[in-house]
């Protein structure tokens, strides 16, 4: 059977309309549908495996000569001033999507730099973007890219499952396979592209490991030995214990959203399990790559409501610089601080078996330190777990039998000494609990 759209059409209809529609708006140039919707789509016409959904639509058009009118720079005659370069194709394209439908935007965000644009639709999320090629000028570092056809679009991508296309023409359009991902998805294996591909670009590992877990597949064993080759050699140029500022952004930035996306959206579990077992976790930290207690830290942080991917770096041998070097939020930066400073007190106090109530809440109320921070000590097993358990459960709630009101009411008069009858009356509520 020829594979062509007419006959692999997307199960949702709204999106397969909008396909079409993207197609008889491309007037004439070269458009396809490319990446996991490709993938997944085949899995499911072909291999008659579930319909996953659609997280987002990517569609890659190959730009054109300028339109009529248009000139390159310096193009113009007599001294007169350039004329007006046309845009990249993708953002015309998405413009004249816009046009033809405006009450179905839900909205539209233009990257110049790399000429793509973000786009909803009905609901439904397009990426569009103008075929292009890239090369990193140094592994780790992001790609330089320029223009190019579908190809070279296709050739730049992970793996060969996702570098497949439907070339659409506006009623069907053929399957583009030039890396033989057809048939690495019949095996159900991950082939890297190329040699480089983890050299240039280790964020690859964490989609393998998305992919893995969410579709059941594996590393071939030429990709599997090219993972253990690179991570041997290290090629990047910041190594563990170099200024976490200095690493390149596939080790930084762009590592973090790929951990986020794997801890949001994929069976966390299968995925960081096989990061490990291919020994990528040690992108992150060696300590990580040896750490046989990250499923409990995460999923005590998930029931205690705190950012997953907290959890995971909190296992670090240098949580604070990793999360550096992650960039996480100032917020999660800061809770990393907290649980530092929480075992820093700990450890001063010494033995704690024979500690009251009170005095517990004394030391984990103390400046410095939030309630999440307590709770992330929980998911860290520092400390021992069931005090700080109960804190976050109870005692963190209990007030004071009498209100400063009742105790002014009382002939209590204001000031420092209100304060420490507060405090007195609710550390004698708090010994009346069972530790």
């Amino acid at each position: 059977m020829s594979l062509t759209y007419s006959n692999l059409p997307i199960p949702d209809p709204v999106a397969q309309a909008l396909i079409q529609a993207a197609a008889a708006q491309a007037r004439g140039q070269r458009l396809a549908l490319v990446g996991g919707a490709v993938r997944d789509l085949l899995l499911h016409r072909v291999h008659r495996e579930p319909w996953r959904g659609l997280l987002d639509l990517d569609l890659v058009v190959s730009d054109g000569p300028p339109e009529l009118g248009h000139q390159p720079p310096g193009a113009g005659r007599d001294g007169a001033a350039p004329a007006e370069i046309a845009p990249p194709a993708a953002q015309r394209l998405a413009l004249a999507l816009q046009a033809q439908d405006p009450a179905a935007l839900g909205f539209c965000h233009f990257h110049d730099a790399y000429g793509t644009v973000e786009l909803e639709l009905h609901g439904v999320l397009l990426d569009l973007a103008t075929a292009r090629c890239e090369t990193y000028p140094e592994p780790g570092e992001n790609p330089v890219v320029g223009p190019g056809v579908l190809e070279d679009d296709l050739a730049r991508r992970d793996f060969s499952v996702n570098a497949m296309a439907l070339v659409l023409d506006g009623s069907s359009g053929q399957l583009l396979d030039p890396h033989g991902g057809l048939a690495d998805l019949g095996s159900r294996r991950l082939r890297f592209l190329h040699g480089g591909s983890v050299a240039d670009d280790p964020t690859r590992l964490v989609r393998g490991a998305r992919y893995g877990a969410r579709l059941g597949f594996c590393l071939d064993p030429a990709s599997l030995e090219q993972v253990n080759s690179t991570l041997a050699a290290w090629p990047w140029r910041w190594r563990h214990g170099d200024p976490p500022e200095l690493a390149p952004p596939a080790l930084g930035t762009r590592l973090r959203m790929e951990l986020e996306l794997l801890l949001e959206r994929e069976p966390w579990r299968q995925a960081l399990a096989l990061l490990q077992a291919w020994g990528a976790l040690l992108l992150l930290d060696p300590a990580l790559q040896a750490d046989q207690h990250w499923r409990r830290r995460i999923a005590w942080a998930q029931r205690l409501g705190l950012p997953p991917l907290v959890a995971l770096v909190a296992g670090a041998a240098q949580p604070l610089a990793l999360a550096e070097r992650l960039q996480l939020p100032h917020r999660q930066h800061r809770l990393l601080a907290q649980l530092a400073e929480l075992a820093q007190r700990l450890e001063a106090a010494g033995p704690t078996d024979a500690w009251s109530v009170s005095r517990w809440c004394a030391l984990l109320e103390g400046h410095g330190l939030s309630a999440e921070a307590v709770a992330l000590a929980i998911a860290a097993g520092i400390g021992p777990r069931r005090p700080l358990l109960r804190w976050w459960l109870r005692w963190r709630q209990l007030k004071a039998p009498l209100s400063a009101a009742d105790l002014i009411a009382a002939g209590q008069r204001p000031g420092p000494e209100l304060g420490e009858r507060l405090r007195a009356l609710r550390a004698e509520r708090l010994d009346q609990e069972r530790l």
